[in-house]
């Protein structure tokens, strides 16, 4: 059995750099999240907002026995996403393009697109005499909408294009994750349903893998 957890880190940068904490105690209190992850006990743990991989370094350090560990490139404000492991990563790849058929997506008022992710996902595998067991990691745009001058819209007709803007690239980025799957599984699970997915409760910190 193999149990997977994700965390967002929230800009987890080393003091002095990027977004990083205000002070060492607050970055200490960041890696202290240390202890989170050893009560959660994860074999596989998907990680988001990553700034310096020294950073990431700090955490894994206070955590007992080894571990091994893959990042993404960073996307433009320097954070990434990545996957640590108590088990042994058997080769990693990074989910970027948008699918085909899917065209560019506008992002702002200047006519820009994009075609692919901001942030690139990674896909990392694990190998067991089991089982093998591919994780991806990613960090959709977030639904916060940044505007040409900060993240306060000029009136309210801007803010209501800005967020159709990020609605869209959000969703292209989701349906990147979606088709990278899709390939992952030689296009199993392709047949449509008109059923209605079950209900759930809310998302949970982990999940263990048969």
């Amino acid at each position: 059995m193999i149990t997977v957890g994700t965390w967002n880190l929230e800009n987890l940068f080393r003091p002095g750099s990027g977004a990083a904490p205000g002070s060492d105690a607050a970055y200490d209190a960041k890696t202290d999240g240390a202890e989170v992850i050893t009560e959660l006990a994860p074999d596989v743990l998907a990680v988001q907002e990553v700034g310096e991989p020294e950073a990431l370094a700090d955490l894994m350090d206070r955590l007992d026995g080894a571990w091994h560990t893959e990042l993404a490139a960073p996307d433009g404000r320097g954070i990434r996403v990545g996957v640590p492991a108590r088990l042994v990563l058997d080769g990693a790849e990074q989910v970027v393009t948008f699918p085909d058929k899917l065209d560019p997506v506008q992002v702002d008022d200047d006519g820009t697109t994009m075609s692919a992710m901001g942030r690139p996902a990674l896909r990392v595998r694990i190998k067991t005499e089991d089982t093998t067991l591919d994780v991806i990691s990613c960090h959709l745009k977030s639904k916060l909408l940044s505007f040409p001058d900060g993240f306060s819209p000029r009136d309210e007709d801007q803010r209501a294009r800005y967020a159709v803007y990020a609605l869209h690239r959000r969703a292209a980025e989701a349906a990147a994750i979606r088709a990278y799957a899709t390939a992952l599984l030689a296009n199993n699970g392709q047949q449509g349903s008109s059923k209605a997915p079950p209900s759930r409760a809310g998302p949970k910190p982990s999940a263990r893998w048969p």
